[in-house]
């Protein structure tokens, strides 16, 4: 049985830790790997190998920094297809999908290519008699990210390239129910030629993730997840005096509007929550149909339900792959028999669904729930399954309405043919993340990934000039170069730009 460790310093190692945890091929319920997981004296040794290898890597210069980021997205590509089969092996994904969120990813690295434009300062020159102003960034040190199981390379890929390209060092503590592709690219990163100690995984729960939150060598941290446990990071690291990015969880909806194209919004609503099993912090589940949308919108919402191939993430064909646990199957198909005690209609039924030659998977099927209310557990849960709920309005000014009334903020997509109804959705929707026919308005990487209300906790969006702020902070210096024979006075007086 192989046991996935550590990376530390740029070599694998088993760590302080004695303790393991099974690794799942979610398609097979099978237990294919065990995971190390560390404590405090594994962080520790992190951080120290972090804290050295800064003392260098914030020394060394743009050009070589963005040299690595070079080097380090060429191997991406070449390994795509490798990475994506050992994230489809433990998430359950489909190989195409995780190959998608591998792109995504990369996009970041191309932005930390470019980061010499971003990290310009500023001069002012003779704000008073011979006395100029420029201010510049610098890296804050040892940074930590925890991230997630459902991208296990592209939320990850969303922190350490800005944070390493702006002069950091990093550590990441990834979800331990699929932890080998943080490995994976801890290799591509030595072999980009990063030196050893600027990037170092550690694996484990809890007791590693309070490690990091109160380590005093830590300078911020950065965090994806559920909300309460957002809630728990950023009060923790704060108030160990970390800097600290939390995004939390969502409920995301999509509104149809009459006038929209059915046959089109039906099957990108399909995709958008269905795709990777529905465990996406963007995915759509929540269809809010306006008017006379309603019953046709889920009429064609069903047909394209029932064609979703479900089955292995390996497997040719394959739509959507298992659930990551068998926790989270059992979870949803109780959220799925729940709806219709409380009065959804269940129009089509994903639950007890067998594949053949993979019985012992993880797997359900698409659930589409019509007539939910905003008093249900289907509504007001976080599912992060298959399973897509249809609220009904009159109005898109009711439709706001019930996204505005919901605690999260994350994403929301409106699907119509008017440009009016487009822009007045896009300036009363309290989300910060918004598509136009779009259902998964996921940013591009030189814009900030993050939501509102409960879906971002404190004010640090990620990735984008967000994160690059984020992981630097600024110096304003104040200069004056006096002739040999000038005579300056010195005022007791405070300062002026006389």
């Amino acid at each position: 049985m192989t046991t996935i460790q550590h990376w530390i310093n740029g070599s694998l190692a088993q760590g302080a830790a004695t303790a393991t945890q099974p690794v799942f091929n979610p398609a097979t319920g099978a237990e294919q790997a065990r995971v190390v997981l560390g404590g405090s004296a594994d962080v520790d040794a992190a951080v120290q190998a972090a804290g050295r290898a800064f003392e260098t890597w914030s020394e060394s210069s743009l050009t070589q920094r963005t040299q690595v980021m070079f080097a380090f997205r060429r191997l991406l590509l070449d390994h795509e297809e490798e990475l994506g089969r050992i994230i489809s092996a433990e998430h359950g994904k489909t190989v195409d999908d995780a190959r998608g969120e591998i792109t995504r990813g990369r996009e970041v690295v191309e932005f930390a290519c470019g980061l010499g434009d971003v990290l310009k300062g500023s001069f002012s020159d003779q704000v008073s008699r011979g006395v100029d102003v420029h201010d510049f960034r610098q890296p804050l040190g040892v940074v930590a990210g925890i991230t997630p199981f459902n991208f296990p390379a592209m939320v990850p890929l969303w922190m350490h390239p800005i944070a390493i390209a702006t002069g950091n060092t990093f550590i990441l503590k990834p979800s331990e129910r699929d932890p080998s592709a943080a490995n994976f690219v801890a290799g591509l990163y030595q072999k980009a030629g990063l030196p050893d100690g600027v990037f170092n995984v550690i694996h484990g729960g809890k007791d590693a993730v309070d490690a990091i939150l109160t380590h005093p060598g830590i300078e911020a941290v950065s965090f994806v997840g559920s909300t309460p446990i957002a809630k728990y990071v950023h009060e923790t690291a704060t108030s160990h005096g970390k800097r600290v990015q939390a995004l939390g969880g969502a409920k995301n909806h999509a509104v149809v509007l009459p006038d929209a194209d059915l046959e089109f919004t039906a099957n990108h609503i399909t995709a958008g929550a269905y795709g990777s099993a529905g465990e996406r912090c963007m995915a759509v589940s929540v269809a809010v149909a306006v008017g006379d949308a309603a019953d046709a919108l889920v009429a064609v919402l069903q047909r394209k339900a029932l064609k979703v191939e479900v089955g292995p993430g390996d497997r040719p064909g394959t739509d959507m792959g298992p659930l990551v646990t068998k926790a989270a199957q059992e979870r949803v198909e109780k959220a799925v028999g729940t709806a219709g005690a409380q009065g959804a209609t269940i129009v089509v039924d994903g639950r007890g669904l067998k594949i053949d030659g993979h019985e012992d998977g993880f797997f359900t099927g698409p659930s589409l729930l019509d007539h939910v209310t905003t008093q249900m557990d289907a509504y007001r849960e976080e599912l992060f399954g298959p399973v897509l709920a249809v609220v009904r309005t009159e109005t898109l000014d009711q439709a706001i309405d019930v996204i505005n009334a919901n605690p999260y903020g994350n994403g929301t997509a409106l699907f119509t043919a008017s440009g009016e109804a487009a822009r007045r959705f896009q300036r009363k929707v309290k989300v910060g993340m918004i598509g136009i026919n779009v259902p998964v308005p996921v940013p591009m990487s030189y814009y900030s990934f993050g939501g509102w209300k409960d879906s971002l906790i404190g004010d640090s969006p990620i990735h984008g000039p967000e994160g690059t702020r984020f992981y630097t902070r600024p110096k304003v210096v104040t200069t004056r170069w006096p002739q040999p024979a000038q005579q300056v006075t010195a005022g007791f007086d405070f300062p002026t730009s006389n």
